[in-house]
């Protein structure tokens, strides 16, 4: 080889040892579960399409042996559809997509995730296949209410009777009057509301990758992310016979 192929061989040799490497990536692969915790509270009393969710991360997410989310990290999402309860049938309905992850250090990267699961705490119902939420039934509810009615009607019926002397025949009526009653409160009232409640855990499932790099996942500044300000108060209960109105939450595990 002549004196000139080998200055080129140099050259090029000089050059690829020269070349910077290439930085190592973080991949979170499709399909990662990410424990969140709402940070605002949303009904379907209030909810509307378009609406805006806040959530933070609960758990540390790795990858490569690295923690790429750490707790404290913020997740938006949208409400992309919500329908209350009807006064006669059906139940409410609410449907929530996640948008884009900020991490600690301010990287953030934008996306679309579903949700996976929902609280065990709550009482509302999670549709796994399609990321509903629907509302509690209230059929058990609404017996009582059309039974309650007509004890209460049973026991003016016999009063009413006894007092013409036909006991009998006001226990029937009273009866009928009162389940009348009852129905009618039935009619008028709607089914329960979706709550998600402040503290409320619910699980996004990630439907396509996320990629970190070194620098990305640097939390010098907030080592293993910052801490959490939600407390634990969980989904709310609802109160009987009041829809779509926060009630009260279980303390100390008393119901």
């Amino acid at each position: 080889m002549s004196v000139s192929g080998f200055c080129l061989l140099g050259l090029f040799g000089a050059a690829a040892i020269a070349q910077p490497a290439k930085p190592e990536a973080y991949t979170v692969p499709t399909g990662t579960r990410v424990p969140l915790v709402m940070i605002n509270s949303v009904s379907t009393k209030h909810a509307a399409e378009g609406d805006r969710i806040y959530l933070e991360t609960s758990y540390p997410i790795l990858a490569g042996g690295r923690v790429v989310i750490p707790p404290g990290s913020y997740v938006a999402g949208t409400i992309t559809s919500s329908k209350r309860a009807g006064r006669v049938k059906g139940r409410s309905e609410l449907y929530v997509r996640f948008d884009s992850l900020t991490l600690p250090n301010g990287v953030t990267r934008d996306f679309r995730a579903r949700m996976g699961a929902l609280d065990g705490r709550s009482s509302d119902e999670f549709d796994r296949a399609e990321g509903k939420i629907k509302g509690e039934g209230t059929q058990g509810q609404d017996a009582a209410k059309v039974a309650t009615a007509a004890g209460a009607g049973t026991s003016v019926g016999v009063i009413g009777g006894s007092a013409a002397g036909r006991p009998g025949m006001g226990t029937a009526v009273g009866a009928a009057a009162g389940a009348a009653a009852g129905m009618v409160g039935v009619l008028l009232s709607r089914g329960q509301d979706v709550v998600l409640g402040r503290g409320t855990v619910v699980e996004m499932v990630l439907d396509r990758i996320i990629e970190f790099s070194e620098s990305d996942i640097d939390f010098t500044a907030a080592p293993g992310g910052r801490r959490s300000s939600i407390t634990d108060e969980g989904p709310l209960r609802k109160r009987s016979g009041v829809n779509g109105t926060p009630g009260t939450r279980p303390i100390l595990g008393i119901p």
